[in-house]
């Protein structure tokens, strides 16, 4: 229980539009895709490949969301919104990462074993990046929306543009909604400049 809540409560911190747990549980499809994929992983584990395949696929018919059954995913994962993500079979992901939508962990065909990245812990990818071949995302690195990465980053570091080039700084200019609770006022005055 300690777990699920753990689970819940990043996922009602990581997301301002989740009200309640019972909401999270029964309506968002991270949750669902990933209750089906710890499914379909043990299975792949266990050599039932065409079960596992099966599995993945309803889940992904229904969430819209593909995650292959052999790729290793840590805790409290969090896809936002999720639609049109897909996630690689040798992909290898750490605990606390966040994915937004339309984002692919996918291979570049040129190595046989391990063809999808690894993304360490604290990661977050923004809507519609592409993190693609046998590349490391360093612990605490963010992927700005619409990156196209295909290098290893730094810790900490955010990885912007296509092809994606690391920014050391943040922007002056630039105001989180998750650095100030109050902030919908700066972010506009920010904007406006």
């Amino acid at each position: 229980m300690k777990k699920l809540k753990a689970y819940l409560d990043n996922i009602k911190k990581k997301d301002p539009a989740a009200r309640s747990y019972l909401e999270i549980i029964l309506l968002y499809p991270t949750v669902t895709a990933t209750i089906n994929h710890r499914l379909a992983h043990f299975l792949f584990q266990h050599h039932l490949y065409f079960l596992a395949r099966l599995i993945s696929q309803l889940s992904r018919w229904w969430t819209g969301i593909e995650i292959h059954p052999g790729a290793v995913i840590g805790k409290q994962f969090f896809i936002d919104h999720g639609m049109g993500v897909v996630i690689g079979e040798t992909t290898r992901i750490g605990d606390r990462v966040t994915l937004y939508q339309g984002v692919t962990l996918g291979g570049t065909g040129k190595d046989e074993v391990t063809r999808h990245p690894i993304l360490e812990n604290d990661v977050v990818v923004g809507a519609g990046a592409k993190v693609l071949g046998n590349i490391r995302i360093a612990s605490g690195s963010k992927i700005g929306a619409g990156a196209i990465v295909v290098k290893d980053t730094s810790q900490n570091s955010t990885a912007v543009g296509h092809p994606a080039r690391i920014i050391t700084k943040k922007p002056a200019n630039v105001v989180s909604i998750y650095e100030n609770k109050d902030s919908e006022r700066t972010i506009y005055n920010e904007m406006s400049i």
